[in-house]
């Protein structure tokens, strides 16, 4: 089939008919957009799309809606995988693409009411909790043996992929399936911190080496550093972040900057019993507080002092206009050439931080910057999570037929199957496959990607985690963290005020889901209030008050945390 024979099949499947549902279909699509960055050899593949025409006739001429976020590897799913699963499979696939934010209030709506609004949702996994306790979500566990069964593809290799953990109950069982994952980590210019006379003048100045701080008193003093310096011709900044009172300000925060700064248990994958959100559960995982009063450590000292460091930086050495900025409008700030480090950044910004051109890439193609572990605070011990990973699943609803499931269904596995895997995290550079991370197309590419290879194939890729299961209702407690944390960001509140009226909001919206009983003996079953200083000298989280809460600045350098990456 040639490529105006495929563009017609895409079209016919863009307009309703289930056109080309066979194998030339597949192999104009395996040609095109495949070729070999896979996992399988050419037989493999066509082999794996030949299971999915075959698993799809029943379903054949049948229409789905599926809704993901709008980032990079969703766009190519969207555009690319979509209208292909369509001609392959003659199931018709309309992907859709809204805000993150968008996304949790449909399905929060779906939950509610029981009306199929989409019958598949890619979701991140921090809504774990709240699948496992409302039981709305099918379990991939009982799926997969049961009503799922005839529409699992016997190649699905479950063990490959690498963020299952985050996606599995309490109960064991899988509520979600990964479709694209990255990690938060640190980000900063390698050109410049091993440029010798800017190294010789930054330990003059601060008596120990410029390099990746490992503390967030060493990343402080690198910011006051190069904060205001010019470096070729233009004025830079020591730090980058943003500050709008905006739902994406709560992601800034619930993705595990509270357990960065130290305020969580130990415990991997989250704390226990108080996680990174401050949410104290019992033995039974029902939560039990946010506050202090109640065991938890939303407004502990170590959370106060999260907050107090994140508006310090933001407003001494972050570019001015951060403070007006939401996260889409300050990611590709960095790109731009005047941000020395940021102590916040995502790894899905990778495939637009690599681009030709850029003041920040060489001429080679190969960038000036690099990606590293995230520093901690000085509340941080040993065996705390280190930082957050998003783990964006494939969700399908109880409230979704049966029928419309299987069909969602097998998008899913066909998105995240092994045949387009690699070629699909070219493109958006979202791990979700052991084999994909050891392709050796990868290992070509790591001089190009600033430390991203190294990092997912490293076993340290295990101390980034997810959201836990904690956090009993994702949707409604999320939405109120930006509205608090707005209130710091803006100097309305302190942050001790702010995060006062966070956990009690928290436990307001725990204590309805109590009265309710809509969770079961799974649900949250508050404590009973006392004086903080109870829970203050209890072991482990909230912590007590630290007299220093700056602790000795230590950096480590660069070809050094490789080096340990890669042994």
């Amino acid at each position: 089939m040639t490529r105006t024979s495929t563009a017609l099949a895409l079209a016919l499947s863009a307009m309703g008919a289930p056109a080309f549902a066979d194998i030339d279909a597949a192999r104009a699509f395996l040609d095109e957009h495949i070729g070999e960055l896979s996992a399988l050899t050419r037989e493999e593949q066509e082999a794996e799309m030949q299971w999915f025409i075959d698993a799809a006739a029943p379903l054949a001429g049948m229409s789905i809606n599926v809704v993901s976020e709008t980032i990079t590897t969703h766009e190519w799913e969207s555009r690319v995988l979509a209208p292909a699963f369509t001609a392959i499979t003659g199931i018709n696939v309309t992907h859709t693409l809204i805000g993150e934010g968008d996304v949790v209030e449909r399905l929060q709506t779906q939950m509610q009411t029981g009306e199929n609004v989409f019958d598949m949702y890619i979701n991140d996994a921090d809504l774990i909790g709240t699948h496992w306790r409302y039981q709305q979500a099918r379990n991939l566990t009982d799926w997969m043996a049961g009503d799922g069964a005839a529409f699992t593809n016997p190649n699905l290799n479950l063990d490959d992929f690498i963020g299952l953990s985050s996606a599995t109950g309490p109960d064991g069982l899988l509520y979600q399936l990964p479709v694209q994952q990255f990690a938060n980590l640190y980000w900063f210019r390698y050109d410049w911190f091993t440029d010798p006379e800017l190294m010789a003048a930054f330990e003059a100045e601060y008596g120990y080496p410029l390099g990746v701080p490992v503390n967030w008193a060493a990343y402080e003093d690198i910011a006051a550093f190069f904060t205001g310096r010019e470096i070729d011709g233009q004025t830079v900044y020591g730090h980058m972040d943003y500050g709008r009172r905006d739902p994406s300000l709560g992601w800034r925060f619930t993705d595990a900057w509270l357990s960065m700064a130290g305020a969580s248990d130990l415990g991997l994958p989250n704390g226990v019993p108080v996680d990174e959100w401050g949410i104290r559960v019992n033995e039974n995982f029902q939560p039990v507080g946010s506050c202090m009063s109640r065991g938890g450590a939303t407004n502990s000292p170590a959370a106060v002092y999260s907050i107090e460091r994140y508006v310090d930086w933001l407003n001494n050495y972050a570019p001015p206009e951060a403070a007006g900025m939401n996260f889409s409008e300050s990611g590709p700030v960095p790109a731009q050439g005047a941000i020395a480090q940021q102590v916040f950044w995502y790894t899905a910004f990778t495939a637009d931080m690599v681009a030709d051109g850029l003041p920040v890439v060489n001429e080679d193609g190969t960038p000036r910057w690099r990606m590293a572990p995230s520093p901690h605070g000085a509340y941080w011990q040993e065996g705390m999570k280190v930082g957050y990973q998003d783990v964006g699943s494939a969700t399908i609803l109880e409230s979704t037929p049966v029928d419309r499931a299987q069909a969602a269904w097998l998008y899913a596995q066909f998105i995240s199957s092994m045949t387009v895997d690699v070629a699909k995290s070219h493109y958006g550079l979202t791990f979700i496959r052991e084999s994909t991370i050891n392709h050796e197309s990868f290992t070509e590419r790591a001089p190009r990607l600033g430390g991203l290879i190294e990092f997912y194939r490293s076993p340290e890729r295990e101390l980034w985690t997810d959201t836990g299961f904690n956090v009993p209702d994702y949707p409604r407690l999320a939405q109120l963290w930006w509205q608090y944390i707005g209130d710091a960001s803006s100097g309305a509140s302190t942050a001790q005020e702010a995060l006062d009226g966070l956990c009690a909001e928290q436990e307001a919206v725990m204590e309805r889901l109590q009265r309710a009983g809509v969770q079961g003996d799974i649900g949250p079953l508050l404590n009973e209030e006392q004086d903080p200083e109870y829970w203050l000298a209890q072991p482990g989280a909230p912590w007590p008050r630290l007299e220093d809460e700056r602790g000795e600045p230590m950096t480590v350098a660069y070809d050094e945390l490789i080096r340990r990456w890669t042994e």
